[in-house]
């Protein structure tokens, strides 16, 4: 019920700004683009629609600054995705029913629903209507159907292009040495000095003692750490902080730290284990390189086709500013 909640909750952020009901339609003309039109209210509902998407992203000043950044180029992503459209209705075999339909089925397996009305119901609850939301996800598998037919279906990987930039850039495949850790932590806020220099005596003499430091982590740790006897987790080189990880590099695996003072207390860290760096072999590396190549490669492309594409069509631009009308 969680995930069904959580994905019917993330079609709603993507696709609910176009398809809640009881909108007021506007039909001031903001774009012709060749014979079709893109309204003042298509652009108002893809706004929100977009504004919904980068806020459940982005928080408080950041959301503030790709919002900033992003929402003078929402025409032109109309622009760009009405045209892809276009070519989708006129390119033969472009046909994605039966996409759409299997598409459907893994959502619905997916989230233990049952039918189409079922799956309609769930939709409405949400505020969005099953077949223009539909309709929408038609539309997209057009344009992507269009992108890998003129774009992506055509772009070839050179083996030489992958083996050379394996050789040339080992830097980016070598594995930064990562460290194990448990630990356990006091807190030098609100309390006592002579206490807390008290209570870490009494845990190094049960340390060394023989008493378990799980066990103790369990009982004396003041850190979310507590629950779990001490885990901390895995740190690759650079994420700890500098003082504690000078202190762990010196460790072989099994031994601890001197208690080692932190801005708002005391941490006592054992290494319970240590992968070393290495350089990733050739065909570990192969999948990542082939795809980096991929993906410029086919952004190159895909800016020249749509470069193309706009420059053939007949586009005008009848509201320059829509947001200023928002």
């Amino acid at each position: 019920m969680k995930k069904r909640s959580a994905i019917l909750a993330f079609l709603l952020v993507f696709f609910g700004g176009l398809f809640l009901f009881g909108q007021e339609v506007i039909e001031e003309i903001v774009a012709v683009v060749n014979d079709d039109i893109i309204t003042l209210s298509q652009f108002k509902a893809e706004h929100e629609d977009f504004y919904r998407a980068l806020s459940a992203q982005y928080k408080g000043e950041e959301f503030g600054k790709v919002y900033a950044a992003m929402k003078e180029n929402l025409l032109d992503k109309m622009i760009t995705d009405l045209l892809l459209l276009q070519e989708a209705e006129k390119m033969e075999g472009i046909n994605p029913d039966e996409q759409l339909r299997l598409w459907l089925e893994n959502l619905k397996k997916e989230n233990n629903i049952n039918s189409d009305a079922e799956l309609i119901r769930a939709l409405q609850q949400q505020g969005i209507d099953f077949e223009e939301w539909k309709k929408r996800m038609r539309e997209n598998m057009m344009r992507e159907a269009v992108i890998y037919s003129e774009v992506r279906g055509n772009i070839v990987v050179d083996d030489s292009e992958i083996v050379n930039y394996y050789k040339l850039h080992p830097e980016e495949f070598t594995e930064l040495p990562e460290y194990k850790l448990r630990a356990i932590y006091l807190s030098a806020e609100g309390g006592n000095e002579e206490d807390l220099e008290a209570k870490k005596r009494e845990i190094s003499e049960k340390i060394s003692s023989g008493e378990d430091m799980g066990s103790l982590a369990g009982e004396y740790s003041e850190g979310p750490e507590k629950d779990n006897q001490g885990e901390l987790g895995s740190f690759k080189k650079g994420e700890l902080e500098k003082d504690l990880e000078q202190a762990v590099e010196k460790l072989n695996v099994g031994e601890m730290t001197p208690w080692l003072k932190v801005q708002a207390g005391w941490f006592l860290l054992k290494l319970e284990e240590r992968k070393e760096s290495r350089l990733k072999s050739f065909e570990e590396a192969r999948k990542e390189i082939e795809e980096k190549f991929f993906n410029e490669k086919s952004q190159k492309k895909l800016e020249a086709f749509l470069k193309e594409l706009k420059e053939k069509s007949h586009i005008k631009i009848l509201i320059p500013n829509p947001l200023d009308h928002i």
